[in-house]
């Protein structure tokens, strides 16, 4: 037995990571009440620099920055640049457009639309089983996209929902060059949004400016980058690393969008549309078809 897995812990990490993406979404609309969506990727990025620069440090990594030459640093400029800076300022324009329970499940669609960028990046062949997980997700955007209305269908905002769409994109753009970044995930992680908050200042100097106020909305921006970019995914990585089946603890993650709606009627006061409901479940779905072994 591995001492170092601890299946308790494991589980303990990923709920406590479930919670905090749950909250996400209701605290994005939140500090968009009052910030634009480049206020809030920068105030974000800003404090997920200082708290994964703690990370680093507490752990006692370091060290550990000088083991690699600036080659292997010089991949979070991409890196970076695709995640934070232009993921989150597409999905955060994205919820400054749509209503949180309509841009929520859409970004959740990234490990479908992995599996679509997969075969020409990574040569993986389609099968049967994926074509028919893509046509139940995407099932999935068409309800969510109704807003409520199915008789007479009309998409409300079409950008917003474009963009909600192609944060998947990104998203899964990232992941797929991440996994070739051998790097240690803790230092690759923080110097990805040291290189993200340089964009993010530079676009803020040119396209908006640094003048918001300190409203609730400046403190949800600091809760976005604590808990949706910076800690979290130390906790996920922690709870994937301590656990004996990282199969069983990442199928966790289906809760987060579950819970995140009912969070989003309460704390955000939204009335959840009953096609928002059947839309994350085909999307669910979707992504759990694709996961199915063949025997």
């Amino acid at each position: 037995m591995d001492n170092r897995k601890n299946p308790g812990k494991a589980y303990a990490f990923a709920l406590l990571t479930i919670l905090f993406w749950s909250t996400v979404a209701s605290a994005f609309k939140i500090a968009l009440n009052n910030l634009n969506f480049l206020h809030l990727l920068l105030i974000a990025n800003l404090t997920a620099i200082l708290v994964t620069f703690f990370v680093v440090i507490s752990t006692g990594k370091f060290h550990k920055i000088f083991n690699y030459n600036i080659r292997y640093h010089s991949r979070s400029v991409l890196l970076g640049f695709l995640n934070p800076y232009l993921y989150y300022i597409i999905l955060f324009k994205a919820y400054s457009l749509l209503p949180a329970q309509i841009a929520q499940p859409l970004n959740f669609t990234w490990p479908v639309v992995l599996t679509i960028l997969s075969i020409p990046l990574l040569g993986q062949k389609i099968s049967i089983k994926n074509i028919l997980a893509i046509l139940v997700s995407f099932a999935g955007v068409f309800f969510i996209s109704a807003q409520g209305n199915l008789i007479s269908y009309k998409i409300i905002e079409p950008f917003g929902i474009f963009l909600a769409l192609i944060s998947s994109v990104i998203w899964s753009l990232f992941w797929i060059l991440n996994i070739k970044d051998k790097r240690d995930d803790e230092i690759k992680l923080f110097f990805n949004f040291l290189f993200s908050g340089i964009y993010i200042v530079i676009t803020c100097m040119i396209f908006s400016d640094f003048n918001f106020k300190v409203t609730v909305s400046f403190y949800a921006a600091i809760y976005t980058g604590i808990f949706e970019m910076g800690i979290t995914f130390v906790f996920w990585l922690k709870a994937l690393q301590l656990s004996k089946s990282t199969e069983r603890v990442s199928n966790l993650i289906y809760i987060t969008p579950f819970l995140s709606l009912i969070l989003i009627h309460f704390v955000l006061k939204e009335d959840i549309f009953f096609t928002s409901i059947i839309g994350l479940i085909l999307i669910v779905l979707g992504i759990i078809i694709q996961q199915i072994r063949q025997k």
